[in-house]
């Protein structure tokens, strides 16, 4: 694969990277075993530190990385900004809490002498990323695991190559050690290859189905721990109490930020009869509001998809989706504009026959459905492929928290947008993945949980916990 940025707002390509070497792969497998090797020994307050000082520089930086982020993959500048200054929280989080986290838990059980669970850094990890999220996708990762003492080797997205060495150029120049987050340009082989390696202990992807059962089957071959998120189809339910306004300003902004690519964002609004009209109506006028244009202008409101090969995935998913017979209430048109824009549409009418029915559409497309009970909006929510987030409008927020409670997704948020902070886990069930990033969660995705049971002296008249095989008489 060729790693390269191409400015979707104008389609220039300004750069083009080389990939690693099979060479440089080694080199830096050597130098994170050596690091983690020295680091979990290592007073934990000390990487604390570094990680404060790395929130501070990324602020330091916002604008410029706001910028690179902006230019490789086209999302608003305000956004990346945005995106900068919640890498800078995550830091700081994990820089608070973490020392507590990771302190040893005592256990009461019927055992001689004194249980405890004591956290350790397991090794060397891999980092596969994608594009959507420059900068926040990898702070996910590495935050917690810095401060564990696990070393990373970074895969990024192959457009986004200038985001990712300068987010780990920042973490460098804030003082971690070499080796603590090395990005590299590598091959699909080469991403197997590391896996299968025996110092590298767990591999965390974020990204698309095909390939997380990719990295998923190299990992479960070589025993390695993994976690997944993967894609969503994330429902956004409209109960017939719901304060409507509220609702529809929440729906469009959550379907076009990030131009609708985002994995948790909701793409399918599931709306109670009595309001759907009303709704769609509504967000047709808010679609129809968007400009178009400069992602660097504060005016632009809208920005160019990531590439012309999305784009293209895009439109080829809509058209099949119209072709069977779903309805086109506002968009689908092309834009007069020379780089990867797509007008946002509002799709109604889709069928389980249609097989937008079970796309994720990535991108600022919505799809509309028209639901006559409480039982209906569930089951449809339920009926689809993912797991990931989700939305419940009620005017009676515990009416709400019942439907949530129902509905089989990681994350689910009940008259509000669905917020990723470092406090709250963050991850899906089914189609979407496994595991959980960030939060307590996330501190211990890459740990070694290692029992410590300490006696004064073994007690022979209690054995009801000992295994029959240490009976010599068995």
């Amino acid at each position: 694969m060729a790693y390269e940025t191409v400015n979707p707002f104008n389609n220039e390509t300004i750069k083009t990277y080389p990939n690693a070497t099979d060479k440089e792969l080694e080199q830096v497998l050597k130098t994170d075993d050596a690091l983690y090797k020295k680091t979990k020994k290592q007073d934990i307050k000390k990487r604390a530190k570094v990680l404060h000082n790395v929130a501070s520089a990324l602020r330091d930086n916002k604008d410029e990385l706001a910028k690179t982020a902006t230019i490789e993959m086209g999302k608003l500048f305000r956004e990346s900004q945005g995106e900068v200054e919640l890498c800078a929280i995550i830091a700081d989080w994990f820089a608070d809490h973490s020392e507590e986290l990771l302190q040893p838990k005592a256990l009461t059980s019927a055992v001689t002498g004194q249980a405890e669970m004591h956290y350790h850094a397991l090794g060397t990890l891999v980092m596969v990323e994608p594009w959507n999220f420059p900068y926040y996708q990898i702070m996910r990762v590495f935050a917690p695991n810095f401060m564990v003492g696990n070393p990373m080797i970074l895969k990024d997205a192959s457009n986004i190559p200038k985001s990712a060495q300068s987010f780990a150029d920042v973490i460098k120049e804030a003082g971690a050690p070499k080796g603590a987050l090395t990005n590299m340009f590598l091959s699909y082989n080469q991403v197997t290859k590391a896996i299968e390696d025996k110092r590298v202990q767990g591999v965390a992807l974020t990204g698309s189905e095909r390939g997380g059962s990719s990295v998923a089957e190299a990992a479960g071959k070589n025993l390695k721990k993994n976690s997944m998120e993967l894609g969503g189809m994330d429902p956004f339910i409209i109960l017939d109490d719901a304060d409507l306004d509220k609702a529809e300003d929440i729906a469009w902004r959550v379907r076009l930020y990030n131009d609708g690519q985002v994995c948790c964002s909701d793409k399918r609004f599931i709306v109670m009869d009595n309001v759907y009209d009303k709704f769609v109506a509504k967000l047709k006028e808010d679609f129809s509001k968007v400009k178009m244009g400069d992602p660097m202008d504060p005016s632009t409101t809208l920005a160019p998809m990531n590439s012309k090969k999305a784009k293209d995935k895009l439109q080829a998913q809509v058209d099949a989706t119209v072709k069977a017979g779903a309805k086109v209430v506002y968009g689908d048109q092309p834009v007069d504009l020379p780089g990867q824009f797509f007008m946002p549409t509002i799709l109604t009418n889709i069928d389980k026959s249609n097989p937008g029915y079970s796309t994720e559409f990535f991108g600022p497309v919505a799809s509309v459905y028209k639901v006559h009970s409480e039982q209906e909006a569930i089951e449809m929510a339920n009926d689809n492929p993912y797991g990931l987030g989700g939305i419940v409008f009620s005017g009676d927020p515990k009416r709400g928290a019942k439907v949530a409670d129902q509905i089989e997704t990681g994350m689910v948020f009940v008259n509000n947008f669905l917020a990723s902070l470092p406090s709250l886990p963050f991850g899906g069930v089914k189609g979407s993945g496994y595991g959980r990033e960030m939060s307590d969660i996330g501190q211990m995705a890459f740990v070694n949980q290692q029992l410590i049971v300490t006696a004064q002296e073994p007690d022979m008249h209690n054995l009801a916990g000992a295994l029959i095989a240490t009976d010599p008489q068995k």
